[in-house]
């Protein structure tokens, strides 16, 4: 396994920090409600019944999720953000202590929390290590230390916490966008627009997948976050299709390359899957490409996602509509 890309220096732009956040699914047509579990219906049945106290469907979903490493992810760290998530964990550790879904879980609340200011990030860095203690094999305890790293730490911590992701499941898909959304934040150093180690390490990484892995995308979700923090800066305008940060030969290239892996390979059975093609839709729709994001749009259907809508903050629901009605041609 490669390694990661050298410690150039460990400064960074200050920047908007809502790149590379949990997946926040997002009706564009209703009046802004949110949905992370995407199109998860058996997450959503869970969490619904674990609203209402009833915690077997949660355990079975877990159960049966298995090391399926990024849907494991995806649905600790849906499950971990409701507000009920914390207390039942505790419970449940307390009820069956060497459970590792307990476990897990547990740290993951702890980290959401964290975030929010509403835990001491130590204790959610202690939960996580308890929780990888108790599945070692898991990358799921360590994706919530790389959480914290991602907003919390230095860049060296960030490297070191994304390694340990990335031993355990080499195409961890969010752990990567987390860490492209870090390595974005780091100076250009005063070379051309389209250079900048955050692009080499998103393409070395989709060329060392396998074909059909999603990690092709990656490029793409390195463009975003890249503009996410020009805009934030000032250095490029707050409307990303006026920007010219689409129109380079790189940027071609990437997003010709990244559509073609779309029309060969697009599967149903990622649980991230409309992460990706809401990159692809917001590239293709800044580069001005209608007819080809026409085709995302029908895809993603009501699955819009935060990122990459709402960077340089803009209202991500207004910003998806709008560009959504532009390729359709409403």
């Amino acid at each position: 396994m490669p390694l990661l890309p050298p410690l150039l220096g460990t400064g960074r732009v200050p920047a908007d920090r809502s790149g590379g956040t949990a997946p926040d699914g997002v009706a564009p047509d209703g009046p802004g409600a949110y949905d992370d579990a995407l199109d998860d219906a058996e997450l959503r049945t869970a969490r619904a019944a674990l609203a209402q106290g009833r915690r077997q469907a949660a355990r079975s979903l877990l159960l049966h999720t298995g090391d399926d490493w990024d849907r494991r992810g995806h649905r600790l760290t849906v499950l971990a953000q409701e507000p009920y998530a914390i207390a039942w964990a505790r419970e449940w550790l307390l009820a069956e202590p060497g459970s590792a879904d307990a476990g897990v879980l547990f740290a993951l609340a702890q980290v959401h929390r964290a975030l929010r200011g509403k835990e001491e990030p130590d204790r959610a860095r202690e939960a996580c290590a308890a929780a990888a203690a108790l599945a070692p094999a898991d990358p799921t305890p360590w994706f919530g230390l790389l959480q914290l790293a991602r907003t919390l730490g230095p860049e060296r911590e960030v490297l070191g916490v994304f390694a340990e992701v990335r031993r355990r499941h080499p195409e961890h898909h969010h752990g990567y966008h987390l860490l492209l959304a870090r390595l974005a934040e780091r100076p250009a150093g005063g070379r051309g627009a389209e250079t900048h180690e955050v692009y080499d390490l998103a393409e070395l990484a989709a060329a060392e997948a396998p074909a059909d892995s999603p990690l092709a995308v990656l490029p793409l979700v390195a463009y975003a976050e890249r503009y996410r923090v020009l805009a934030a800066t000032g250095l490029a305008p707050a409307d990303p299709a006026a920007s010219g940060h689409w129109s380079g030969p790189r940027a071609r290239r990437i997003l010709g390359t990244c559509f073609d892996w779309w029309l060969e390979w697009e599967h149903d059975e990622h649980p991230r899957r409309h992460i990706d093609l809401n990159h692809l839709a917001f590239a293709l729709s800044c580069a001005g490409r209608p007819a080809e994001a026409a085709a995302l749009f029908q895809r993603i259907g009501p699955h819009a996602t935060p990122a990459p809508w709402s960077y340089a903050h803009r209202d991500p629901c207004a910003a998806f509509r709008e560009a959504r009605a532009r390729a359709l041609g409403h």
